[in-house]
């Protein structure tokens, strides 16, 4: 079977050129003679550049000279010498990201108070998959939005998943857990974060636009919000 290097001599011989040095020597702007002989004798293998340029300076087309027929090149129909006249990939697919497989509870309740707090007694409402983001993180776990409170960050019903264990700072999004009494109810709130001080924690809300102040005392955590999103 002939192979590109052969079909490459037969073009040049058919263009009336007996001699890589008599090709060159006719085209000495586009042809090294060199760089012919060697993808003549194969110490050169034929790139897709290559090819076209010796077919349109040896009047045939050029996927014939890499594959033997008339065929149109394509930058998906590639073989080795091709490639290195391709602009590299900047990007790559791998297998199908599915976290690490465990769960992660979900709390919350089904209808939330009127900043769209809700109760946080421990009750999971059911289980979700944990997305990568936060799948090795032993506490890790989700809340439920109750209301429209975030609207349009957060809609109601919307799943936020939380990291308990990153940093929280200004802009983030979190979820507060607020103890007004000493044996009160704990009280959980979706909001984005201010500010925290040794005198208030500060959160704003969308839905009505506001802003929430807790006293530093009644503040039993922040948790920051990695993303979210329906289950």
């Amino acid at each position: 079977m002939k192979k590109p290097r052969d079909r490459l001599q037969e073009a040049r011989a058919s263009a009336g050129y007996d001699s890589p040095t008599a090709a060159a020597s006719a085209h000495p702007r586009d042809i090294n003679k060199n760089t012919l002989i060697s993808h003549e004798n194969g110490n050169r293998e034929l790139s897709r550049k290559a090819a076209e340029k010796y077919a349109k300076l040896f009047n045939v087309d050029a996927g014939w000279l890499l594959y033997g027929s008339a065929h149109s090149l394509n930058v998906n129909e590639t073989s080795p010498g091709i490639l290195q006249d391709l602009e590299l990939p900047n990007a790559i697919i791998r297998d199908k990201v599915e976290g690490l497989g465990r769960t992660i509870p979900v709390y919350g309740q089904a209808v939330g108070g009127v900043d769209g707090e809700f109760l946080m007694n421990g009750s999971v409402l059911y289980e979700v998959k944990a997305p990568p983001a936060i799948a090795s993180i032993p506490d890790a776990y989700a809340v439920q939005v109750a209301g429209d409170s975030m609207s349009p960050r957060y809609d109601d019903g919307e799943i936020c998943y939380v990291d308990p264990r990153r940093r929280v700072k200004k802009g983030d999004y979190v979820i507060v857990q607020i103890r007004n009494d000493e044996h009160g109810p704990l009280l959980a709130y979706v909001k984005k974060f201010i500010r925290q001080n040794s005198i208030e924690l500060v959160l704003e809300q969308f839905n009505p636009a506001k802003e929430l102040r807790f006293a530093s005392g009644t503040v039993v955590s922040v948790h920051y919000i990695t993303l979210a999103g329906n289950a």
